[in-house]
């Protein structure tokens, strides 16, 4: 071994040498493995382990019974019941109603306002000691009592509500409310949707057979189940071949016309809720009463005594008052141009000289006065002059401009196409 190394030449001789020199080093001044692995436990895989948690750190200021371990009663008011009827019927005690309504204003205000229908729900322990109660508000919406250490506290317990689009339309073949109802609209859809075009159709007097409407409308989803209807999207009417388009402005809500121009006028087409209508605008009308042939410078509305009575448009009373030909009767001037005349009124709700808006309830459907029954005589004056309020051009509300305005084209012409494509699907369904 000796004669080999010696045989090798001086620079492996030199390389061998330092190499066992770093090894021997190695071995004599370098700590172990072991030495070097800090002295520490390491958990292994698949074996529990106790875990400290500071309870004091976790539990909450008020500590509240977990709820799924409750057992629930559920009751519907019946009529004439209260709050205190209630609980005794279902074996509740009447110092434990006292205890919840005096916590909280708002459980005295859900507890004193029942009505027959509305749902509760009883939430009781092991003990059958009342732990919480419901009270349904809406589909989404529900109130909660909750008895805490501290005494009851009041929540409202709210479900997500998700929106989609729904699509529908009709032909009027009786009457414009008939065919709303067949199409699937709500009482309040179609009271918006006869509010949106109030201003260019009067539902009382211009509706004919044949005329149609279709709508895109939202509604509420919650949980999978529809449990309501929202906005109306976009909508178009047409009433004797004249074709009017109404779409959302989703900035200030308001409807507007597929250019830009305010659905909104400065008069309604009639002031009150659409119903049946005694007789047209015409001037050489037979007078009920007197039998001659004198002037009709109006509409009769007919309708149910005590209907509210709208002001067409924002204006100054210029009187209010009573005489034997118009009874109760309302005078209002728009600006220096228009005067409506609302005649007949069972009440007057205005004085003169008042200040109204437009949709103000100014009045109530009566039978005062010379008439032979229950009606509403409406007039409508240009410069002093009777017009029939049914086609008097009417001055336009404000309409959108500028970027808003473009904006607003962008959105309504989406709208519009996604409503052709509804009523092509269910065309193509038929």
């Amino acid at each position: 071994m000796l004669s080999i190394f010696a045989r090798l030449p001086l620079l492996h001789k030199i390389l061998i040498g330092l190499i066992s020199a770093v090894i021997v080093f190695s071995m004599i001044f370098l700590p172990s493995p072991s030495a070097l692995r800090k002295n520490e436990k390491h958990l292994e895989i698949g074996r529990h382990y106790p875990l400290s948690i500071n309870k004091e750190a976790l539990a909450p200021g008020e500590s509240i019974p977990p709820t799924a371990v409750l057992r629930w009663e559920r009751h519907i008011v019946k009529s004439g019941e209260s709050a205190a009827v209630l609980f005794q019927r279902i074996g509740l005690s009447s110092r434990l109603l006292y205890e919840i309504t005096a916590s909280s204003v708002r459980a005295k205000q859900q507890l004193s306002r029942l009505k027959p229908g509305n749902k509760l729900v009883f939430g009781f322990n092991q003990e059958n000691k009342l732990i919480q109660l419901r009270r349904t508000i809406n589909p989404y919406e529900s109130f909660l009592i909750t008895r805490t250490p501290t005494g009851f506290k009041t929540s409202i317990d709210k479900k997500e509500i998700h929106y989609q689009y729904n699509y529908t339309e009709a032909t009027i073949v009786s009457n414009f409310w008939n065919a709303a109802k067949k199409a699937g609209l709500t009482g309040n859809q179609i009271m918006e949707l006869a509010g949106i075009f109030g201003w260019d159709v009067d539902f009382a007097l211009d509706i004919r057979k044949g005329d149609q409407f279709r709508l895109l409308y939202q509604e509420k989803v919650v949980e999978g189940e529809v449990v309501g209807k929202g906005n109306i999207i976009a909508a178009e009417f047409i009433n004797q071949g004249d074709t009017f388009k109404a779409i959302l402005d989703d900035t200030s809500g308001n409807y507007y016309d597929e250019n830009g121009r305010a659905m909104k006028k400065a008069f309604l087409r009639a002031p009150l809720d659409f119903r049946r209508v005694s007789s047209n605008f015409n001037p050489r009308r037979l007078h009920p009463v007197t039998g001659r042939i004198r002037p009709h410078r109006g509409t009769d509305y007919v309708a149910p005594i005590g209907t509210p009575i709208w002001a067409a448009g924002d204006g100054v009373v210029i009187k209010s008052s009573y005489n034997q030909f118009n009874g109760n009767y309302v005078f209002i001037k728009h600006s220096n141009t228009y005067i409506t005349k609302y005649l007949h009124l069972k009440r007057r709700l205005v004085k003169t000289g008042q200040r109204v808006k437009q949709g103000q309830t100014i009045g109530q459907l009566g039978r005062t006065g010379r008439v032979t029954g229950a009606h509403l005589h409406y007039e409508f004056l240009v410069h002093g002059v009777h017009k029939n309020p049914r086609t008097v051009k009417l001055p336009e509300s404000k309409s959108l401009a500028g970027s808003r305005k473009q904006t607003f084209l962008a959105s309504a012409k989406i709208k519009l196409a996604q409503m052709k494509h509804y009523s092509l699907v269910l065309t193509a369904k038929r």
